[in-house]
């Protein structure tokens, strides 16, 4: 996902606008009280909605589930998971399955995952240029700040398993607005969670926040016990939703469905006794206005950019004034900023300011093949649709 070629003109005296946003996202958006308290299991219900096409279903547990579509638990946690049989892999907003399989996240096997790249050609970059503002300058990825449960305390890394292997996501801590200070959800793309029209819900799902928390590389890594990879421990989704939009049309390069490419997850802890709100200290709330990037004077994006130049195991951040991104004019338009940070970085927040709070108000979702840019989806009523069921429906489970 990445970024671009000649700079433009920028609204608003660019310069001096963003100066000021930085300092207060780097104060808001990290703020954290940190706990080393892990969070405890919680019945396994399942619900879900797709940008409010179905209505939330609630079965028992996941072995019913899976024994729903002729799978046995026990088989699936010895490996059945691995047949991506087309006719077999599940793809219904209402199928999601994500059976927790304790230690297979192992750090080896997080540190080699790969990114799920969503790139686009110019020809599609440049669909409608009466609606996409010309393309924003390159603006390099910096280093996030290490601890980063100090700095980015929501941020950290979405572990899935598709048919080309172990891949890795970026996702944030949202609030849960029917449970304050408890949330158990999640925000990140709906292609680190589906794979669109082609095929189906990802598997072994997992979140594991303030990744890498001291920003080791990858050699100092090599023998990594799992609090210093996972500080927080692993979290996995026993409920997922993404749009209806994403799951038709999405494919490898966004395609229709890049516009309404976000997802919430669900998650419940290995072990452990509180919600991972509770647990990192941290969390923010989503802003569902959809803003013109016209009225916007910055967004930061944050993330794991996995893809050279970078290796998946530090965190990144840009910031810049957002432009417009229009893929077609019969398709909502995207926000679009300068950012260097490449696959890996998908599903990461995009925050803005809003009355001196920080708030998540997309996340990334595709780039050129050049890593010059990156845009997110608007997140209006469809996907405030999607996370009002997963709050209401299955929140508190």
């Amino acid at each position: 996902m990445r970024s671009v070629r000649p700079p433009f003109a920028r609204r608003r005296g660019r310069n001096t606008v963003l100066a000021a946003t930085v300092a207060a996202l780097a104060l808001t958006a990290t703020a954290c009280n940190g706990s080393d308290d892990k969070a405890s299991d919680k019945p396994e219900t399942t619900t879900s909605q797709a940008a409010g096409q179905d209505k939330a279903r609630m079965p028992g547990d996941i072995a019913a589930r899976l024994k729903e579509h002729g799978v046995d638990v026990d088989k699936w946690k010895n490996g059945g998971w691995k047949n991506w049989d087309k006719d077999k892999w599940l793809s219904e907003a209402k199928d999601f399955v994500n059976p927790v399989i304790k230690g297979l996240w192992k750090p080896e096997r997080m540190k080699s995952a790969k990114d799920p790249d969503k790139t686009i050609s110019a020809k599609d970059a440049s669909a409608d240029q009466g609606v996409s503002d010309p393309d924003p300058a390159p603006v390099d990825a910096t280093a996030e700040k290490t601890p980063y449960h100090e700095h980015a305390a929501p941020v950290g890394k979405v572990f899935f398993d598709s048919p080309e292997g172990s891949m890795v996501c970026s996702g944030t801590v949202i609030k849960d607005v029917n449970h304050p200070g408890k949330s158990n959800l999640i925000w990140t793309a709906g292609h680190c969670v589906h794979a669109g029209g082609s095929g189906g819900w990802y598997r072994n799902i997992a979140f594991v926040p303030a990744y890498n928390d001291l920003g080791k590389s990858a050699a100092a890594l090599s023998d990594a016990t799992s609090s210093e990879v996972a500080p927080y421990g692993q979290w996995w989704a026993d409920w997922a939703s993404t749009s209806h939009q994403w799951i038709s049309g999405g494919d490898e390069t966004g395609g229709a469905g890049a516009p309404y490419d976000y997802a919430v997850l669900h998650v419940k802890p290995e072990s452990g006794s509180k919600s991972l709100e509770e647990t990192v200290g941290a969390a923010l709330d989503v802003d569902f206005s959809a803003p013109s990037a016209q009225d916007v004077s910055a967004m930061g994006a944050w993330g794991y950019p996995a893809a050279p130049p970078y290796d998946g195991q530090q965190m990144f951040k840009c910031l810049d004034e957002p432009g417009r991104l229009s893929l077609s004019p019969s398709l909502p338009t995207m926000y679009r900023i300068g950012c260097t940070m490449t696959g890996g970085s998908s599903g990461g927040g995009w925050f803005r300011v809003v009355d001196g709070e920080t708030k998540l108000v997309s996340n990334t979702s595709i780039g050129p093949s050049d890593n010059t840019w990156l845009a997110g989806p608007q997140l209006g009523k469809g996907a405030k649709a999607l996370y009002d069921t997963m709050s209401e429906q299955y929140g508190g489970r």
